[in-house]
């Protein structure tokens, strides 16, 4: 069965359910039909009893999914103020809370580029594959905009600060950090990736993983856990900057360098929802402040002056409003945290 001109395939092999994002030539970037027809088919499989199993994969070469379409919610800022996106996003987070609380085992092979919207599809299911390929980032700062998906309860949770250094500075990671930093359960070499997914659909996942799973290549962040955690531990980011930039160490001075081209009022925000995320009991909770959020970006010119540079123009020259960390004031960064004009949201318990 396909949806909305084939973005999304669904079929069934034996008993388990295959999932296929299908815009190759966008990296498979999520927009609204997507979402609809991930959680239908969720939703259908929950009480199939003939379905034990999902997986989730992307189509070409590239990755999983390169996150949203933020081309299109750059028109949609500068055509109706956001109020597609703001929809958009509703059935989006309430996607991830589904996937979260998904009932059967929920298989996500993140081969490749895994980023934004690509970690909310496959970072809250049960069973997370990486590869040798994998890059899994939330790299949102970069366009003025701010983790979500539940990106924040995911990096607010992970080992020390190493959550708030990806979220910060938008950084990716591969197998073996992406394991440390729990986003990620099982490393399996990304040739194997098909015989796996064959094997899924007559096999239990435990019986597959046993095949399969091997020792990821070593990470990086794990070496880096002192700084990291010694300069990302206070609540001011220019405080953080401040001590990178004392560290003695070449790749601090390198992340206090990436802070400081990111929006100054993303990072600011970031800081913050990742602080308060940590309060939070649930990932629903959560997501209801990730929408708030999300919602006040709509407002701030960051968000289509960040996509603009990255990947409309490509010039990578952003001007950022604020232009510094000392012109954003606690109340600028208060402001993304009050219900967004189109009302307070929360994600609908999924019915399983």
């Amino acid at each position: 069965m396909t949806y909305d001109d084939d973005l999304v395939l669904e079929r069934t092999e034996g008993h388990a359910g295959r999932l296929t994002l299908n815009r190759p030539r966008a990296l498979n970037a999520l927009n609204h039909p997507m979402v609809r027809a991930l959680d239908a088919a969720l939703e259908r499989w929950a009480d199939d009893p003939a379905v034990k199993t999902v997986v989730i994969s992307g189509a070409g070469e590239r990755g999983l999914c390169a996150g949203g379409d933020i081309r299109a919610i750059r028109e949609d800022v500068l055509r109706t103020g956001g109020t597609e996106s703001a929809a958009f996003w509703a059935d989006e987070y309430r996607l991830n809370a589904r996937i979260a609380a998904f009932p059967k085992p929920y298989v996500a092979l993140m081969d490749g580029i895994v980023m934004g919207g690509g970690v909310g599809v496959s970072a809250h299911g049960s069973v997370r594959i990486v590869t040798e390929r994998s890059r899994i980032a939330m790299p949102e700062t970069t366009i003025g905009f701010v983790p979500d998906v539940g990106g924040t309860y995911l990096l607010s949770r992970a080992p020390g600060e190493l959550g708030t250094h990806l979220a910060l500075t938008g950084g990716s990671v591969g197998a073996a950090d992406a394991q440390l930093c729990g986003l990620a359960d099982h490393f399996v070499p990304s040739g194997r990736l098909p015989d796996l997914a064959a094997d899924l659909a007559h096999r239990s996942v435990d019986e597959v993983l046993a095949r399969y799973a091997e020792q990821a290549p070593d990470g990086d962040l794990a070496a880096d856990r002192d700084w990291i955690d010694a300069c990302y531990s206070c609540d001011d980011v220019q405080e953080i900057v401040d001590r990178l930039l004392d560290a003695g160490v070449p790749a601090a001075k390198e992340a206090a360098q990436t802070l400081l081209a990111k929006s100054p009022t993303s990072v600011k925000v970031t800081l913050a929802a990742l602080r308060r995320a940590r309060e939070l009991p649930s990932l629903e909770r959560v997501l209801e402040q990730e929408y708030r959020v999300s919602c006040a970006g709509l407002a701030s010119p960051d968000l289509p002056e960040g996509v603009r540079a990255q990947v409309v123009d490509k010039d990578r020259n952003p001007r950022w409003q604020p232009a510094t960390l000392a012109e954003v004031s606690p109340q600028d960064v208060e402001r993304f945290f009050v219900a967004p004009a189109w009302g307070d949201w929360s994600p609908a318990a999924p019915r399983f």
